[in-house]
């Protein structure tokens, strides 16, 4: 199962993302992260030492394009891949830690069953030239080629705001936690995240963050309604852990809050004829919006009408 953490800046989205991670592998489940926020900091929260990071996906897209096309015939070169583009006839599929370069060549080992993988930093090269969603766009690759099953999951840590809605990356996961405080900022999130996504069956669940009292939770209930899931408080656990100190045992609330998180991805039931529907309808977006100039091709001939994911 696919699973996004959003949400504005300074949440705690990297923070409950890489508990999340650390929740399902500790229960021996297999799980990929994905760093896919602008300030690369999940590594870290998930005990890697500083200055040591996964190799960057954006610094290699051109040898993943090739390996992800395959011998598809309706896409000309690897150069004619964008973000967007779905697979096809002939495409190569990946597998969750299956033997492709994402999960051998990119992906860092953190312990049996669990990887890293990150879209990587803006570069000096990067800075005033480019925008974060040529970054993103490998994840989005990577998603729209993914066959994942029951019991199998990736959590992606995504950049804050609305910028998951730049293309049909949003449409990817099967559930996104939209990490909120109880503030009025923090809940303005949710309301442009719900209208975004209004029209596309995308699960949004608000997970509250930095709760104090139940003062807190009834005014998450008062801007979300029902789609507050769980919330986290204070954490002496949590304060640990981001400090660097090993072994420290999360609470029990965080272990409730945690499983009820896992309970909800548990019970989405994977669309895959959906999931390729929307695949096909935000690349041909794309296409006629800026990516047929950018190619100097007719991109919308890459969607093959007859494909389907296996199983």
């Amino acid at each position: 199962m696919k699973v996004a953490f959003v949400g504005k800046g300074g949440s705690g989205k990297t923070t409950l993302s890489s508990l999340f991670v650390r929740h399902l592998a500790g229960v021996g489940l297999p799980v990929v992260a994905v760093d896919a926020d602008i300030n690369q900091h999940m590594g870290t929260a998930l005990g890697l030492p500083e200055g040591l990071a996964a190799p960057a996906l954006g610094d290699h897209l051109p040898a993943l394009k090739e390996y992800l096309r395959g011998d598809n015939p309706r896409i000309s070169s690897a150069a004619a891949m964008v973000k967007t583009t779905p697979p096809g006839a002939g495409s190569r599929l990946l597998r969750l830690h299956g033997p492709d370069p994402f999960h051998t060549e990119y992906a860092l080992a953190l312990q049996p069953g669990l990887s890293l993988l990150a879209t990587g930093p803006f570069t000096d090269d990067d800075l005033g030239v480019a925008c974060y969603h040529s970054k993103t766009g490998a994840v989005e690759l990577y998603l729209n080629h993914l066959v994942d099953g029951p019991g199998e999951y990736v959590v992606v840590d995504m950049t804050a705001g609305a910028d998951t809605f730049a293309s049909g990356l949003f449409t990817r996961f099967d559930v996104m936690f939209l990490v909120a405080e109880p503030t009025r900022k923090g809940v303005s999130v949710y309301r442009q995240y719900t209208e975004y996504a209004r029209d596309y069956d995308v699960a949004i669940k608000v997970v509250g963050n930095k709760v104090h009292d139940e003062e807190d939770v009834a005014y998450l209930r008062e801007h979300v309604g029902e789609d507050l899931l769980t919330w986290f408080g204070h954490s002496p656990a949590v304060r640990a852990i981001e400090q660097g100190r090993p072994g420290a045992a999360l609470e029990d609330a965080g272990v409730a809050a945690l499983d009820v998180l896992r309970k909800a991805v548990d019970e989405r039931v994977k669309d895959w004829p959906k999931y390729l529907e929307q695949a096909a309808e935000f690349h041909r977006r794309n296409a006629r919006s800026w990516a047929n100039r950018a190619v100097g091709e007719d991109l919308e001939a890459q969607i093959d009408p007859g494909f389907a994911f296996p199983g």
